[in-house]
């Protein structure tokens, strides 16, 4: 088969129906999924292991950052679904593969954590001795298995967006989609401050084991659930990789080797990777703090802290909504992600100066202007990271950027629980060592700028696409 009919299949794949509103909204309901896992982990653990079962911030926060270290597998995950399709499906059975390891790690994680608990207790206090090593060993091998779930499934689904969207309306189908992640912020958020409710501060650990084991069986089978219903039927409805594997038997054609020719061909997908992993450093570095912050400074209870999370969804709802609709579409995606860039900056700034009121409300009203900068910066990055991805190498160039993405907000998780101790060590407040968390963060954005400056959109498609031509002529001589 000649080259040229590589190209000759883009136009076949034109007569595909465009992806509608509604299906828009239900490939959200898998992100809506994945925002309530993220409550579940970020939003309950980092609170109970640091508050309730007084284990060290770093620990929890390098334990806590275990499925995203493993993000490398993302690269091979997207490649893979680009090369072998699995049940005849190139994405869809990789979310559906991928969602189900997550549930099921998730519920093994939490019963790991009460041995964690008991082992602790028995020593009179959190100590390394031969139980509590063991079982955090284990801990991190069930959050690793959890992570590689999470990054089967997440590299799949969002190659999917790229394959049944077009340059004219991504921006549309990122801020529909990723709205949806802001409704499963606020709704895990609901959820888990309704079966918490009970928990006060004076609450016995046995209630604490019982309702929190209860809120890691019910979430992880629904968000299992809300993985089917979102892709089931979408990709062969309207995906373009379908009729491009099938003209182009292009089945083996992109190795990993090939896989690493096409990424390393443009200069700009280093820029580009170097502007995500700071940005989503400064971006997350609050993750494993924010509920303690909430805890140990606003008083607030368990189910209190996690209701936290509704307002900055809130933020992030309206965001992404208006985002990918207006903002996006008037200044541009780099103009808009400079903006959020500026915006996440001044709002992680309030965060930390909120602390010193003592005032819940003040805490409250930041976390919803912090979300609303978040939702600018993300929808603006996210529209660009899917321009930065060349359409015959979807999954390889999403399981890049997820890579970027994934190890920075572990590198960010890491960060904000190390840096906390380490203020509470040396700085005289609680406020001051929370302070600084934030602090870190504002200046990490005004350096994202700068990386954000150099992305040269035109000069990485033309490369890439060289490169990707290339690669297919050599290998169906």
């Amino acid at each position: 088969m000649a080259s040229g009919e590589v190209f000759d299949t883009k136009t076949k794949s034109l007569s595909l129906p465009r992806v509608n509103l509604l299906t828009m909204f239900r490939l959200g309901l898998f992100q809506m999924g994945l925002s309530m896992m993220s409550i579940l982990t970020l939003g309950v653990l980092n609170r109970v292991m640091i508050q309730e079962i007084a284990i060290p911030a770093t620990l929890v926060s390098v334990v806590l950052a275990l499925p995203l270290f493993v993000a490398p597998s993302r690269v091979w995950f997207g490649q893979i679904s680009d090369a072998k399709p699995l049940w005849g499906y190139h994405r869809t059975a990789y979310v559906w593969v991928g969602a189900a390891i997550f549930a099921i790690a998730a519920f093994l994680a939490i019963q790991v954590m009460w041995q964690m608990n008991l082992a602790a207790t028995s020593a009179g206090g959190w100590t390394w001795t031969t139980q509590t090593i063991g079982w955090t060993a284990l801990l991190a091998l069930v959050f690793a298995v959890y992570g590689l779930g999470i990054c089967a499934s997440g590299t799949a689904f969002a190659a999917l967006l790229v394959d049944i969207s077009e340059e004219d309306n991504r921006s549309k189908v990122v801020g529909v989609v990723w709205s949806m992640l802001m409704v499963g912020i606020i709704v895990g958020a609901i959820i888990s401050a309704s079966l918490l409710k009970q928990l006060t501060p004076e609450a016995t650990l046995e209630t604490l084991q019982a309702s929190i084991t209860r809120l890691f069986t019910i979430v992880p089978a629904i968000v299992f659930g809300l993985a089917i219903a979102a892709t089931f039927g979408v990709e062969k409805k309207y995906s373009q990789y379908s009729t491009r594997s099938t003209l182009v038997n292009r089945e083996d054609s992109i190795t990993l080797g090939n896989a690493w020719k096409i990424l390393t061909a443009s200069p700009q997908t280093g820029i580009f990777f170097t502007f995500l992993l700071v940005m989503t450093i400064s971006l997350f570095m609050q993750d494993p703090i924010l509920e303690p912050y909430a805890g140990q400074v606003f008083k607030m209870p368990l189910a209190g802290s996690t209701k936290l999370n509704i307002f900055y969804g809130t933020g992030l709802l309206i965001a992404y909504g208006v985002t990918g609709f207006y903002i996006v579409p008037r200044l541009g995606k780099r103009r808009t992600a400079r903006l959020g860039c500026m915006l996440v900056a001044f709002c992680a700034i309030l965060l930390g100066i909120s602390g010193f009121t003592a005032n819940a409300a003040v805490l409250k009203l930041g976390l919803v202007l912090f979300g609303l900068a978040t939702g600018f910066l993300t929808t603006a990055a996210i529209s660009l990271m899917l321009d930065l991805t060349a359409a015959e190498a979807a999954g390889t160039f999403i399981g890049a950027w997820g890579l970027a993405q994934s190890i920075s907000r572990g590198i960010a998780v890491v960060i904000g629980g190390t840096v906390l101790d380490i203020g509470r060590k040396l700085l005289p407040s609680l406020e001051l060592a929370y302070g600084l968390v934030f602090v870190l963060e504002a200046v990490g954005m005004v350096l994202s700028i700068w990386f954000l400056n150099r992305v040269n959109i035109t000069e990485f498609q033309t490369s890439t696409k060289q490169a990707i031509a290339s690669v297919l002529e050599s290998d169906l001589d």
